[in-house]
C-alpha cells in the first residue's frame, strides 16, 4: 500500500508532495454534510424503530404514550392475532402473488419495448417513443380505464392487479437508456455477422449483459406491486383476492375488524383491546419483504440505476 493510502482523511498528498490539510471552510462544510445526514438517518429510522417497538409493547403502554424508543412491556400478542385473523394471512399470500408475478410479467415487457427503442435501425422509433411519453402525461381517466378492464373480462380477477399496470414508461426510459450505453451497435453488428437472429442476439447476448437494469426493473415493479392498494379497491370486490395493503388500510383507517373472520368469537374482545398494537404489528409484516430482497439486489441495482438515468 502507497503512504498516500494510510493518511487520515483531511490529509490528502497532490503529487506525491506535502500532504494537503483541509481549510477550516472545508471542515465546517464537511461537519454540515454529516450533520445533515446523520438527521436525515434519524428522520428515516426513528418510525421504524418505533413501530417495531410499539408492535412488541404492552398495549395500555403503547395508548398511554409511553413508549418512545424501545419496547416497555414485552409481547407477541399483536402477531398471535393476526394468525387468527383469516384476512390478513390470505392477503398477504396474495401480495407475494401479485408481487412475483406482476414484476416478472412488467420487466419482461418493458425489456421487449425497450431493447428496439434503443436500437436505431428502428422505423418510426420517434413516433413510439412519442406516443409513449404522451401517456405520462395524459391518460384516459378512471371510468374509462375501469370500462376496459371490465370488457376484458378481468374485473374480479387476479390479473386485474397485474396487467392494468404492466408496463411503467419511466422504466422503459431507463431501461432504454442502459441498453443504449451499454450495447453498442458494433456489436449488434458483429452479431449479425456472425450470423445470430435478433430473436438470437437478445437472448443470448443482450440478456446476459443486462442483469443490472433487470434487477432494477424487478424491484421497482415488485415495490410498486407491493404497496399497491388503489386497484384492488376499485376492479376487486372477493375479499380472498384482496392484498395485504387493503386489509392494512381498512384497520388503519376505517379501524374496522370483521368479526365474521374470526372463527373464535372468544377472542374477539381480545383483538379489539389490541387494535392499536396490531395496526404497528401489520406495518412491521408489510416492511419485511421489500427490506429482505432489497440487499440481495443492492449491488445491481445502484449500477443499473445509475447507466440507465445517464442522458442517451
Amino acid at each position: 500500500m502507497s503512504a498516500t493510502g494510510t493518511l487520515p482523511p483531511d490529509e490528502r498528498r497532490l503529487g506525491g508532495g506535502a500532504p494537503i490539510q483541509d481549510t477550516r471552510g472545508d471542515k465546517i462544510a464537511l461537519a454540515c454534510i454529516y450533520t445533515a445526514l446523520g438527521l436525515f438517518c434519524v428522520a428515516i429510522l426513528y418510525p421504524i424503530v418505533y413501530v417495531l417497538s410499539a408492535s412488541v409493547s404492552d398495549t395500555r403502554k403503547v395508548s398511554a404514550g409511553e413508549v418512545w424508543l424501545w419496547p416497555v412491556g414485552f409481547t407477541l400478542d399483536a402477531y398471535k392475532a393476526i394468525f387468527d385473523y383469516d384476512s390478513i394471512v390470505s392477503s398477504f399470500g396474495n401480495s407475494v402473488y401479485y408481487a412475483v408475478l406482476g414484476a416478472a410479467v412488467a420487466t419482461v415487457l418493458t425489456l421487449l419495448a425497450a431493447y428496439p427503442l434503443s436500437r436505431k435501425g428502428l422505423p418510426g422509433k420517434g413516433l413510439i417513443m412519442a406516443a409513449f411519453v404522451f401517456t405520462m402525461m395524459f391518460s384516459g381517466g378512471l371510468i374509462p380505464t375501469y370500462l376496459v378492464v371490465d370488457q376484458l373480462g378481468l374485473l374480479n380477477t387476479r390479473w386485474a392487479m397485474i396487467l392494468p399496470t404492466a408496463l411503467a414508461v419511466w422504466n422503459v426510459i431507463i431501461t432504454r437508456t442502459y441498453f443504449m450505453v451499454t450495447i453498442p451497435e458494433e456489436l449488434v453488428e458483429a452479431g449479425k455477422v456472425d450470423g445470430c437472429s435478433d430473436l438470437g442476439f437478445f437472448w443470448r447476448i443482450v440478456l446476459p449483459l443486462s442483469k443490472p437494469i433487470i434487477a432494477v426493473n424487478l424491484l421497482f415493479y415488485a415495490v410498486g406491486q407491493w404497496n399497491s392498494f388503489f386497484n384492488a379497491l376499485i376492479y376487486l370486490t372477493n375479499e380472498h383476492l384482496f392484498p395485504l395493503q387493503v386489509v392494512l388500510r381498512q384497520i388503519l383507517i376505517q379501524s374496522k375488524v370483521d368479526p365474521s373472520q374470526m372463527p373464535d368469537t372468544s377472542k374477539l374482545a381480545q383483538l379489539k383491546e389490541l387494535q392499536q398494537q396490531l395496526k404497528y404489528s401489520l406495518i412491521v409484516i408489510g416492511m419485511i419483504p421489500p427490506l429482505l430482497v432489497y440487499p440481495f439486489v443492492q449491488k445491481h441495482f445502484v449500477k443499473g440505476a445509475m447507466v440507465g438515468s445517464l442522458k442517451g
